[in-house]
Order: C-alpha cells, then structure tokens, then sequence
C-alpha cells in the first residue's frame, strides 16, 4: 500500500514567472481584440493629430488651478441664482400633478394654434365682437380659468 501524503509543497511562482504569465494572458486579449485595439489606436492617433491629447495632458497637469477656477465660476453669483431658480421651478413642478400640468401645455398649444390662425385671417375684433365672444364656452372657460388663477397668485403674492 501507497504511503500517505503528509507534506503538500505549494508551487512557488517567481516574479519572473508571474510576469511572463501577465505577459502571455495580454499577448491573448489583443489577439482576440484586434480589431477593437485597432479602432483604439486610430482613435488615439486621431485626438494626437488635433492636438487634444495634450490638451488633455495639460488639463491632468494644472487640475489644481482648472478645479479652483472651475469652483470660482460656480460660485459667483448669477450662477447660484440659476442653480436656485431652478431648484425653486423643480420644486413647484413636484407639486403639480402630470395630468394637470399636460392639461395645462395641452390648452396652450391649442391656444397658440388658435392664436397663430388668427393672426393669419388678419381680422378686427370689435368690441361688440369681443362681448359675442364671451357667450363662446371655450373663451368663457379660458376667462374662468384666468380670473381664478389671477386670484390664487395674488393670494400666493400676499403671503
């Protein structure tokens, strides 16, 4: 009968070993990504001749100065009130169901429809005409909607 095995001896790799490894797993991935290495290198060659490679290099050299510069404009004025304007507009627009706001854009897309035509017909509007008008529902809806939402901003200004 056989002896029994005692003692297990690792196999040690070298540091020359495992580089000739790293090497030969490389040399295997370009071999089967030959034509995405290719389109690699013609792109890099690319950026080198328009000169954006070194553009590129002198931005990682002067990172500190481009991010300190980068900062100063983000921090001046108009640009925080941009930054504020529109978290103030995201904020309302949370508090605006989608079916009315489509509602909403809806009616203005038609109304500048209707806007666009007549200015088109180059007609007058009397005002015996606009009286007429107010008995049209859709203008007596508009108007409606215009009186009331002049009311709830002036209660919203009041505030």
């Amino acid at each position: 009968m056989a002896a029994p095995i005692t003692n297990i001896k690792k196999q040690q790799i070298t540091e020359e070993q495992l580089k000739e490894q790293k090497l030969d797993n490389l040399k295997q991935l370009l071999s089967d990504q030959e034509e995405a290495v290719n389109q690699v290198l013609r792109i890099m060659a690319e950026l080198n001749d328009i000169g954006a490679l070194e553009a590129a290099m002198k931005l990682l050299e002067a990172k500190e100065e481009v991010a300190h510069v980068a900062l100063g404009q983000l921090t001046r004025k108009p640009v925080t009130n941009i930054i504020n304007n529109l978290m103030g507009v995201a904020g309302a627009l949370t508090e605006l169901s989608p079916e009315t706001t489509t509602k909403l854009i809806d009616g203005l897309n038609s109304g500048v429809e209707e806007a666009n035509k007549a200015l088109e017909s180059d007609e007058k509007v009397s005002a015996f005409k606009l009286v007429k008008m107010l008995n049209d529902p859709d203008v007596n809806r508009a108007l409606n909607f215009g009186v009331h939402f002049l009311k709830g901003l002036g209660k919203g200004l009041k505030e």
